[in-house]
């Protein structure tokens, strides 16, 4: 199907949206909308016959436990309302710990990558096709950006792609700017990628922005988009003409001008960089649309070895705990990169606290954000954000916080409102001290296992 040149949508910038002129199509956000009616600036685009995809962020299909029925069953319905052509996640885990490890359930509250090892793919491959069954139309999966990089990874990014097409017939969504992160985070040549991957299993491609501080690249969706994204993109186009490219922002939203600004970029970058006289190669392989096996005629798609699960859950359990409940950093990784992680973490999962909870920063005005940090640091997010925000008072009001009696009355308030009758006392510090205690060993005792001879995913081939 082709798509053209699409935006994603935001509801912070539907008005921009519904006048920028060449709009063929936009992305939403899955989990953003409800699944029995839709924004009205949403629904009028419909109206006009503009295509929406819904782009989902909390599946966790590379993570070792299997996707949850209810999380399948909220994007089917959501792809079923917008009348979508196909539905998009990522090649990530978001949590971790749980049963397969005998350890407290973790939230990251983000995207981390995958290890691309041989048990990663078979656990990767079969979530996929529990999904696929699911979902009433094809999906497509997409490429992350990473701040960090695995020990002993075995496969390239282009060859870990690849295998998963060709053992599952999913689509591929490829953000070109998190092509260039890589490259700037971990060294990784975004040709190289390009000519390992199956280039005709694109569904479509994004193009964001980003921002580079101390050799990091951070993929910010907050920046306008750079010429070294714009040439990476340039090397795809030399080698297909993908069915729909699409711009991604998510903070910081310009002026509507200066979004048509980087379409009218982006349209010229594909234009120029169009081989003369091509057109789309014809889909091969496994990556025809709405194909639900990879495998080539009379092979046998290779099972989930005994035991992958385990081992993935163990490793990505062991990193999480290490970003988001401060326990060490697993054996391999390097710690600089872990503690910028960390901080990223935490700094998105202040954000999401201060939308969801904005009395908070208002209260505590220059004081919330250091303070929420220092709360994370060991504190992993459970029970969801709005949780997250009453926790976060709880934690403040045990202590005496704010030193301010104004703003301690007014989180007084805040708290009493939205969780008990009278501010937390010693007997709430000693159950959230226990609390955590058990959360932090849980960690430590996975964390052991893995030191003890519990390799990162890895298997044998």
């Amino acid at each position: 199907m082709k798509l053209g040149i699409g935006i994603g949508w935001r509801p912070e910038i539907a008005d921009a949206v519904e006048a920028l002129p060449g709009i063929d199509w936009v992305e939403t956000v899955a989990e953003n909308i409800c699944a029995d009616h839709l924004p009205e600036p949403l629904a009028r685009l419909r109206e006009r016959g503009v295509t929406v995809v819904p782009h989902g962020v909390s599946l966790g299909l590379g993570g070792a436990g299997r996707p949850g029925p209810d999380r399948l069953a909220d994007l089917a319905a959501r792809a079923t309302l917008l009348g979508a052509p196909l539905v998009t996640e990522h090649i990530a885990f978001v949590r971790a710990g749980g049963p397969l490890t005998a350890s407290p359930g973790l939230e990251a509250g983000h995207l981390l990558p995958v290890p691309r090892t041989w048990d990663a793919l078979d656990v990767l491959c079969e979530n996929v096709r529990i999904a696929q069954d699911s979902l009433p139309v094809p999906l497509a999966l997409e490429n992350i950006a990473a701040l960090i990089a695995w020990p002993d990874e075995e496969l390239t990014e282009g060859q870990f792609l690849a295998e998963l097409v060709e053992r599952t017939g999913v689509r591929l969504l490829i953000d070109v700017a998190n092509l260039h992160t890589n490259h700037v985070n971990r060294g990784e040549d975004p040709a190289t990628a390009l000519d390992e991957l199956p280039v005709e299993a694109i569904a479509y491609v994004h193009v964001a922005g980003g921002v580079e501080k101390d050799g990091v690249w951070h993929d910010t969706h907050a920046h306008p988009v750079t010429r070294p994204v714009l040439d990476v993109l340039t090397e795809l186009r030399a080698r297909v003409d993908p069915p729909g490219v699409l711009l991604e922002r998510d903070d910081a939203f310009p002026p509507a001008e200066e979004l048509a600004g980087e379409l009218t970029v982006i349209r010229a970058t594909l234009a120029a960089a169009a081989p003369a006289g091509t057109s789309p190669p014809a889909a091969s392989r496994s990556a025809r649309p709405g194909t639900r096996t990879g495998t080539q005629p009379g092979k046998q798609a290779p099972g989930t070895r005994p035991g992958a699960r385990e081992r993935v859950g163990v490793a990505q359990t062991a990193l999480l705990s290490s970003l988001v409940a401060g326990t060490p950093v697993p054996e391999g990784f390097d710690h600089r990169r872990l503690a910028v992680q960390s901080r990223a973490l935490a700094a998105k999962r202040a954000d999401v606290v201060a939308r969801v909870a904005p009395e908070l920063p208002a209260i505590l005005g220059d004081g919330y954000r250091p303070a929420y940090l220092e709360y994370a640091r060991t504190r992993p997010l459970s029970g969801g954000y709005r949780r997250d925000a009453l926790d976060f008072a709880e934690h403040l009001l045990i202590a005496g916080l704010p030193a301010d009696d104004a703003a301690r009355r007014g989180l007084t308030r805040w708290w009493r409102d939205r969780a008990a009758p009278t501010p937390p006392g010693r007997g709430a510090r000693l159950v959230r001290a226990a609390r955590d205690t058990r959360v932090v060993r849980a960690a430590r005792t996975v964390l052991s296992g893995v030191r003890s001879g519990t390799r990162s995913g890895r298997g044998t081939r």
